[in-house]
C-alpha cells in the first residue's frame, strides 16, 4: 500500500470521527506519558456445579450458553510421577496413544470421525495428569461424546501404531542431542533432583527406556492409573447439569474403580554450595541458562506472594532478568523466570537463551538480579506487577476451552471452587514484606545449579573468572562424565 493510500486512509478516519461527532481535540494523546492503567475488572465466574458418580468419578460442570458449544476434559491424577521405576516416558506415550485405536475403531476411523463431526479430541500428560480433551459442538454431541468415551475407556494400543509413534520418539531424543535449550531442559531436574526423584528424570523418557517399552507396559499403567476413583470430568458449555450427568453416567457409568498405587516421593537432594554445571556443545552461537533449586508445592501458602515476587523478577515481559538481559544488555531474546509447582515441590528456574561471547558476562547479571531481588522491592514496581497479574486475568476465559483449561488446576490440586473469583483479592493483598520475605525465603544466590549449554572452548575460562562458584562439566543428560 503506498504511502498517499494510508494518508488518504488516515484522513477517511477522521473525516468519520467528525462525521459522528467526535473532535480532534478529543483524539489527542499526551504521548510524553504511558496511559494509565485503569483498575482491574472483577472477574465472576459462573457457578462450578459438582456432581460425583457411583463409580467415584467427579463431575465438575460450567454452564456457558452464549455459542453452541461445549468442552470436556478428562483428568486423570496420575501423570509421568507415576512411570514404573526404569520405565520413564510410559505415562507420555500412553497418553499419545489413546487416540491411535479402541477395541472397536482403528486410528484412521478416530480422525475420519473427528474430522466429520467437526470436533478437536487431543490427549497429553504432564508431570502429575494424563488428560483426554473434547472440543464439540453441541449439534453433535451425542456422537462426539460415544466417540470421546471409546478412546478414554476402550484403548487398545495397536502394535502397529505403537512402533509408529515409539520411532517418532527415538527420532525426538535424537534431535534433542542437538539442540541447546532441549537438553538444558533435560539435564536441569536431573542435577537438581538426583537419578532417585520422579522429578529428575525425563517425562519422554531416553533412548534405552524407549527402545525397551512394550505394549504391555502401556497397557498396564493404563490399567493402573486409568481409574474413575482417580479421574474428574470438567465440563463447561452449553449443557445443562442434569441432562449431561444422565449422559456421562450412561457413557462412563459401568468405568471400574480400582485402587491407584500412592505416589512416593524421594526427597531431592540438599542444595549445596552454587555450582556451575557446564555441558560442552562444541561450536554452539549460544548458551542455555537454566539456574535454580527445588522450589515449592502447589499447596504452598505462600502462593499468590511467589506469583507476584517472580512476576517482578522474571515472569512478564517488563521483569527484572528480562529488562536486564534483553533490553539493557543486548544478550539475548528473552529472559524470564518461574516456579513449576507441583504436587511435590517443583523447580525454581531462571532461564535464557545467551549470545556465546556473553556467557560470562550474562551470569554475573543474572546473579545480580537473584540478590537484588531479597531487597525490599520499590512500590511502583509492586503495584505494577499486581495489576499486571489482576489485568491479564479476565482474558483468560473468553472461551469454553479457556475456562475448561483453567479448572483442571482446581481440579488436580483440591483449589477452593471460587478460587478465580478471589484470585484479584488475594493478589491484591499481597505486600512488600510478603514479597521480601518469600524471595528471602525461596531463592538463595549461595545454593543454587547453574545449568549452562555451550561451547565449553569458548566460555570455560570465563565461566571461571567469574567465582560465582566451581565449574564441573557434566554430559547431556547431566550426569557425571565417566
Amino acid at each position: 500500500m503506498s504511502f498517499l493510500r494510508l494518508r488518504a486512509g488516515a484522513a477517511w478516519v477522521v473525516a468519520f470521527l467528525l462525521s459522528a461527532g467526535v473532535s480532534a481535540s478529543a483524539q489527542t494523546i499526551d504521548r510524553s506519558k504511558p496511559p494509565e492503567l485503569g483498575p482491574p475488572p472483577t472477574v465472576s465466574l459462573p457457578p462450578i456445579i459438582t456432581r460425583q458418580l457411583a463409580n467415584g468419578l467427579k463431575l465438575m460442570i460450567v454452564e456457558q450458553h452464549e455459542l453452541p458449544l461445549a468442552d470436556f476434559v478428562l483428568l486423570t491424577g496420575s501423570g509421568s510421577t507415576a512411570d514404573p521405576v526404569g520405565k520413564p516416558g510410559v505415562a507420555n506415550l500412553t497418553a499419545a496413544m489413546l487416540r491411535e485405536g479402541t477395541t472397536t475403531r482403528k486410528s484412521l476411523d478416530i480422525a475420519d470421525q473427528a474430522a466429520f463431526l467437526g470436533i478437536n479430541l487431543n490427549s497429553a500428560s504432564s508431570w502429575e495428569s494424563s488428560t483426554l480433551s473434547l472440543h464439540t459442538p453441541t449439534a453433535q454431541l451425542d456422537s462426539a461424546l460415544a466417540l470421546f468415551a471409546d478412546v478414554a475407556l476402550h484403548p487398545s494400543f495397536p502394535a502397529n501404531e505403537f512402533e509408529r509413534l515409539r520411532k517418532n520418539r527415538l527420532t525426538d531424543l535424537l534431535q534433542i542431542r542437538d539442540q541447546g535449550p532441549a537438553i538444558a531442559n533435560l539435564a536441569f531436574p536431573a542435577i537438581v533432583y538426583g537419578p532417585t526423584h520422579p522429578y529428575g528424570l525425563a517425562s519422554i523418557g531416553t533412548e534405552a527406556s524407549v527402545k525397551s517399552l512394550t505394549t504391555s507396559d502401556l497397557q498396564s499403567y493404563y490399567q493402573t492409573n486409568f481409574r474413575p476413583n482417580n479421574a474428574t470430568l470438567v465440563i463447561v458449555g452449553d449443557v445443562r447439569p442434569d441432562q449431561i450427568e444422565e449422559k456421562i453416567k450412561s457413557l462412563f457409568g459401568t468405568w471400574q474403580r480400582g485402587e491407584v498405587p500412592p505416589l512416593n516421593y524421594a526427597e531431592p537432594p540438599k542444595a549445596g554450595a552454587t555450582t556451575i554445571y557446564l555441558i560442552d556443545k562444541p561450536g554452539a552461537a549460544q548458551s542455555s541458562f537454566r539456574i535454580g533449586s527445588v522450589g515449592v508445592p502447589r499447596s504452598t501458602k505462600d502462593y499468590f506472594a511467589l506469583t507476584v515476587m517472580n512476576t517482578i523478577l522474571g515472569g512478564s515481559f517488563s521483569s527484572r532478568l528480562n529488562q536486564n538481559l534483553r533490553e539493557t544488555r543486548g544478550y539475548t531474546y528473552g529472559a524470564g523466570s518461574r516456579f513449576d509447582m507441583r504436587r511435590a515441590a517443583g523447580p525454581f528456574t531462571a532461564s535464557a537463551e545467551i549470545v556465546a561471547a556473553k556467557t560470562d558476562s550474562a551470569l554475573l547479571e543474572f546473579m545480580k538480579e537473584l540478590t537484588r531481588i531479597r531487597d525490599s522491592v520499590p512500590t511502583d514496581e509492586l503495584v505494577r506487577a499486581k495489576r499486571y497479574l489482576e489485568l491479564q486475568l479476565p482474558g483468560n476465559f473468553e472461551t469454553t476451552q479457556q475456562i475448561a483449561n483453567a479448572l483442571v488446576p482446581v481440579a488436580l490440586y483440591g483449589l477452593p471452587l471460587d478460587y478465580y473469583n478471589n484470585y484479584v483479592q488475594n493478589i491484591d493483598a499481597v505486600t512488600q514484606a510478603d514479597v521480601n520475605r518469600v524471595a528471602r525465603q525461596y531463592i538463595n544466590p549461595g545454593a543454587l545449579a547453574v545449568v549452562i549449554v555451550g561451547d565449553r572452548k569458548t566460555i570455560e575460562q570465563g565461566l571461571r573468572a567469574t567465582n560465582v562458584g566451581p565449574v564441573v562439566v557434566r554430559d547431556i543428560s547431566g550426569q557425571a562424565i565417566q
